[in-house]
């Protein structure tokens, strides 16, 4: 077990945390008891996240930051934190993700995860490695906070009528929560989500699944993704193939209220109706 009085700060930004954290507490003249109570969390739970034992999570910042007035600075961390916890070969990915000006990307048979529930995110990471899952689950959460920000990249996706059949998670209630996410960004002025159907038949896109991350003024970035690595290029033939294909997938989409009726269509008739509140 690691004494909170030997944690190196400098170690990592999770360290760095709880480092910050503990300074706070002990300057509000607080037990970690007390500040959980105050939070609506166990003192257990603080302590092991001073310790960098466990991850910290937005709310759990939130809360912290409004309770020994730290002017936002744990929530501001938060995000750094999870992101290091993001396997090496991905933060490259949260990296282009943050950076972004337009993400446009077109997958076969998985929700994207800046659009994923907890839930879905939850089975798709637990497949094989249930391993500190919850944790996991809300490092890929914590990517999707770009959506919130007050000038989020536009975020075009294209999803394959695939990807809401095949049934992820423990019961139909994981899938009809998650389709009526996607619904829920069907009047979003920045996120679009277009379904490409069956009938397409042969279409641009059946080499796979891929990002466009487009910026101010860096040159666009094709992202593929293979077992356990990813594959970055700004090869400038690559990235003009890739958006000559995403043109075309676009055009072979449904239209986006068309593609919300086909979802919505799929969660009622398949997985039952509405999600369970």
């Amino acid at each position: 077990m690691v004494h909170i009085n030997v944690l190196d700060p400098g170690a990592s930004p999770l360290d760095y945390y709880g480092y910050e954290l503990r300074r706070h507490r002990e300057a509000a003249g607080l037990t970690q008891k007390q500040l959980g109570q105050i939070v609506n969390y166990t003192g257990s739970l603080v302590g092991q996240i001073e310790t960098a034992r466990k991850l910290p999570t937005a709310v759990f910042s939130e809360r912290c930051d409004a309770a020994l007035g730290t002017d936002g600075l744990l929530s501001r961390l938060v995000g750094l934190v999870l992101r290091s916890q993001l396997p090496v070969w991905f933060q490259q990915v949260a990296e282009l993700e943050s950076r972004a000006e337009d993400i446009c990307t077109f997958q076969t048979h998985m929700v994207h995860g800046l659009l994923q529930t907890r839930a879905y995110a939850s089975a798709v990471l637990g497949t094989m490695d249930r391993e500190n899952l919850d944790d996991r689950a809300e490092v890929r959460l914590a990517r999707q906070r770009l959506l919130e920000k007050e000038q989020p990249p536009v975020f075009w996706v294209i999803l394959g009528e695939a990807a809401l059949l095949q049934e992820v998670g423990d019961g139909p209630e994981v899938m009809r929560g998650q389709l009526a996410h996607l619904l829920s960004y069907e009047a979003h002025p920045y996120v679009n989500v277009q379904v490409l159907p069956f009938s397409a038949g042969a279409h641009a896109g059946l080499q796979g699944s891929y990002t466009l991350y487009r910026f101010p003024t860096d040159p666009s970035i094709i992202y593929t993704e293979g077992y356990g690595q990813g594959h970055p290029t700004a090869n400038p033939t690559t990235v003009k193939d890739c958006s000559l294909r995403y043109d075309h997938l676009q055009a072979a989409a449904l239209s986006l209220a068309d593609s919300a009726r086909l979802i919505r269509r799929v969660m009622e008739e398949r997985y039952g109706g509405r999600p369970v509140a």
